[in-house]
């Protein structure tokens, strides 16, 4: 099983997850760019036989949001989808409280909780370069990849809540 994970902003980021390998990017300025990281997972999942799922961040524009912002955020979720559908990758959209919820509890504050799943995707996958941009889609891969297995909670080692273990 192949998960794309994906945080649509502008300053996002793609983590492509299997059972043994971590891939991160940040988002690419060109549609061009953001094809070809789903054009070579789509490659690997066919190679290795591995089923290919998507899971982007279903989010939308705030009103507190600038126009010019807003429109291009939109844009850039549209072009993921776009391109997922051209590649014919199945999309599973997750708003940000659901698969956050797994990794509770977090602050409320966004600079802070930015930075606790930074350190959350850190502790995970130690070996790998986590940063502020790839955070989002590493952790929503792997929460991605939980609903897969049907491992509702694998990201809270007691299943009461707490973070996985530091």
């Amino acid at each position: 099983m192949i998960v794309i994970g994906i945080d649509p902003g502008k300053s996002g980021g793609v983590a492509v997850i299997s059972e043994d390998t971590v891939s991160l990017k940040n988002t690419p300025e060109e549609t061009t760019g953001m094809a070809d990281i789903i054009r070579s997972a789509q490659s690997i999942s066919y190679i290795d036989g591995e089923e290919l799922t998507a899971y982007i961040e279903n989010v939308h524009a705030f009103p507190t949001d600038g126009r010019s912002s807003a429109f291009k955020f939109g844009m850039n979720y549209g072009m993921w989808l776009g391109i997922l559908g051209a590649y014919r990758v199945n999309v599973i959209k997750v708003t940000p409280r659901v698969w956050m919820n797994d990794y509770a509890p977090l602050s409320k504050i966004k600079n802070e909780r930015k930075k606790e799943l930074k350190i959350i995707g850190q502790e995970m996958f130690p070996d790998t370069k986590v940063t502020l941009k790839t955070s989002d889609a590493l952790l929503i891969a792997v929460w991605g990849m939980n609903q897969k297995k049907g491992d509702k909670h694998n990201a809270t080692p007691d299943n009461k809540g707490n973070k996985c273990s530091r």
